[in-house]
């Protein structure tokens, strides 16, 4: 039996290595470049759901391991370098489970002059690589909702959102800002459902929830060019139409620090050369990040992201 499973464990990381083979192959083929941004710097990524792992330099100068190559990706995009990916380890505190480790595999890529919907295509197509040909629906936040709770959550209030909660489960912890009780009614109700019959790709979320992407009204509704895609319940990857106003971004960064106080975290320190990249002018783009390795997982059918790894958190 012991020999068994370390025959298996072999063949995945057998197997692991020619996908990453197979995903620098695909973006060669589109003639996307590879670059290596770094994974240390004095500055952060900011979010407020989103906690970094510090490392000290030379014993005082407080850095962070990044959670994503974004800032230092957008910084080249800014002076022309075109089309980019990276295939990168990614670090984010606490994240320990199933799905999750401390330290993890990120695709990430951005795309100039590709229209969001072409991006989630694309997205499918280098997912499909992992799992095989699967049809893909796109659905919108906002019909994900009304299909599967009932509920159009723009017109819904608080109170109709929590008492949905509270019949569910009368001992939930109920939160009162709209956006914290979307997310559980989302984590809840509908992402276990979504990519049970190929890849679902949800798209357009509220503008409250943008994070780096850029906002649009679409009938009634204020709506982020935001996109996540799911297989079996799994998120795989979450991609934007890049928000390019300064401005904006920085009104943002602030505003996830705030957030960040208020649920007893730190403030991390905003990256201005991220801030000044955009300032000097961002072209219009789309970018994906997609977890590397909850592919491995889908794609062998494990039961955990550690089967899938080298070497797990445990046995780091």
């Amino acid at each position: 039996m012991l020999l068994a499973q370390e025959n298996k464990r072999i063949s995945i990381l057998n197997d692991r290595a020619k996908m990453l083979r197979q995903a620098r192959l695909f973006f060669e083929e589109r003639g996307v470049i590879e670059v290596d941004c770094p994974l240390l710097s004095p500055l952060a990524s900011v979010d407020a759901h989103i906690d970094l792992i510090p490392a000290k330099y030379a014993g005082t100068e407080t850095c962070y391991l990044h959670s994503s190559p974004e800032y230092g990706m957008k910084r080249l995009l800014s002076e022309g370098i075109g089309d980019i990916y990276q295939l990168s380890h990614v670090f984010r505190d606490g994240e320990l489970g199933r799905y999750h480790n401390p330290e993890f595999m990120m695709a990430e890529w951005y795309r100039k002059d590709i229209s969001f919907e072409e991006m989630i295509q694309e997205t499918a197509d280098f997912i499909r690589l992992f799992i095989g040909e699967k049809p893909l629906n796109i659905i919108s936040y906002r019909e994900a909702l009304l299909t599967h709770i009932g509920i159009d959550y723009v017109k819904a209030s608080i109170q109709e959102m929590q008492n949905i909660l509270s019949n569910y489960d009368p001992y939930l912890d109920l939160p009162n800002e709209r956006d914290d009780l979307l997310n559980l009614l989302l984590g809840l109700f509908v992402e276990p459902k979504l990519g049970k019959d190929g890849l679902s790709a949800l798209a357009y979320y509220p503008a409250s929830q943008a994070a780096l992407a850029k906002t649009k009204n679409i009938d009634d509704e204020f709506v982020a060019e935001r996109f996540e895609i799911y297989f079996q319940g799994v998120e795989l990857a979450n991609g934007y139409h890049e928000l390019l106003d300064v401005k904006e971004q920085k009104k943002r960064l602030k505003e996830a620090n705030l957030q960040r106080e208020t649920m007893g975290k730190n403030s991390l320190p905003i990256d201005d050369r991220f801030l000044e990249a955009l300032e000097n002018g961002l072209p219009d783009s789309c970018g994906v990040a997609v977890g590397f390795d909850r592919l491995m997982m889908l794609r062998h059918q494990t039961e955990d992201l550690a089967s899938v790894v080298p070497f797990a958190w445990t046995k780091a």
